[in-house]
């Protein structure tokens, strides 16, 4: 008998979710307004520690907003990290800027901030600052945040927090989504926690969060009729997927705590294996865990990356490599690019194991047996 499919990092969802839900349909509230979204935002911004929430369709839709409130226009450019899901490259372009993009430390896997530091500098004294610099979290773990935003402000230039994959995470005790003009969440069927499809646009500034629920409800003024002065977008989140976002925040610790205990047992059992070296935890904070990532030295582990990948799958495993750079990217190959040999070499020989909270121990010595295999 063949054995079920391990998935990378599946929802996990319980009869909380499902209760609220269900009273959501029952209680008719199921467009894009209603007591749940208003609860779910209510509720995220407090554990954040953050003034305003606006709950999205998705965290690019809420990248793209941030974006907008930090004034990016057309010709205009951005530092972002090479290193990193297209979606944070992807909502730069929307707006018609261009993505500078920088390379990471193999410290952390983030943005290197001596590189930001290095590109504004160079950059204003050219004249030609960035409209913004947008920082990624990346695997759960924040990115370096002291230096970034002292060299944000020394430049006046907007930082955004692409928080996607870090919600619960926190830096020096401050939590992810927390940071610069604006921080952005993902609620994507694969990350800590899902509404099956969603994001949310965190800030504390009054003005930002203003703007930003005027544009996602298609930037309708507030008369009787249909009026309209700008261009605005359906980005509003539904109430019923809200309601799943309040179970699923209810449970946030238990699942932070699923994969921590996947974690450290991934490393407990692997840590010997010639050639494997586990993405770096930065002293400056708590990550959430998304994913345990690792790194494939071939010439010691007597496997590429890639092989170990073909082992996982004939096991009915899936894992996936590393994010591939910005820059490797054909959309992408004509953007300037600073530095590029970590996030490269991450690329080549990242992997990223099965963290999913509902993993059972049998999940995960399948996951282990396969990679000790031979």
């Amino acid at each position: 008998m063949t054995d079920t499919r391990i998935f990378l990092s599946p929802p996990d969802v319980s009869e909380v979710e499902r209760k609220l839900l269900l009273e959501a349909f029952d209680s008719n509230w199921v467009a894009p307004v209603g007591p749940d979204l208003d609860a779910f935002e209510t509720q995220v911004a407090e554990l954040v520690g953050v003034r305003h929430a606006i709950a999205l369709t998705s965290g690019t839709a809420a990248l793209h907003l941030a974006l907008v409130a930090a004034g990016v226009r057309r010709g205009d450019t951005v530092l972002v990290p090479s290193f990193t899901f297209a979606a944070t490259a992807n909502a730069v372009m929307y707006l018609g800027a261009r993505p500078v993009f920088l390379d990471s430390t193999a410290a952390s896997w983030n943005v290197d901030p001596e590189l930001v530091a290095q590109e504004l500098r160079a950059r204003a004294s050219a004249g030609q600052l960035p409209r913004a610099v947008v920082a990624v979290d990346m695997y759960g773990q924040c990115a370096d945040y002291r230096p970034l935003l002292e060299a944000c402000d020394r430049y006046g230039v907007a930082l955004i927090e692409d928080a996607a994959e870090a919600f619960g995470a926190s830096y020096r005790g401050r939590a992810a989504g927390s940071f610069g003009l604006a921080g952005v969440l993902s609620f994507n069927g694969n990350k800590i926690i899902t509404t099956g499809g969603g994001g949310m646009l965190l800030t504390d500034d009054g003005r930002v969060a203003t703007q930003t629920r005027h544009l996602a409800t298609q930037a309708r003024e507030p008369v009787p009729h249909y009026e309209h002065r700008t261009v605005g977008y359906n980005y509003r989140l539904s109430n019923l997927l809200a309601a799943v976002g309040r179970g699923q925040v209810q449970r946030l610790s238990e699942m932070i705590a699923a994969r921590q205990e996947t974690a450290s047992f991934y490393r407990a059992a692997l840590g010997d294996l010639p050639g494997i070296t586990f993405m770096p935890i930065a002293d400056y904070g708590v990550p959430n865990w998304w994913l345990t990532c690792l790194l494939v030295d071939a010439e010691k582990a007597g496997a590429t990356r890639d092989q170990l990948l073909a082992r996982l799958a004939r096991h009915n495993i899936e894992a996936r490599p590393a994010w591939k750079p910005m820059h490797l990217q054909p959309v992408y190959r004509d953007c300037v690019m600073r530095g590029g040999e970590v996030s490269a070499d991450l690329f080549r020989r990242g992997l990223c194991l099965p963290s999913g909270s509902a993993l059972t121990e049998h999940d995960r010595e399948r996951v282990v047996s396969a990679l000790r295999e031979g």
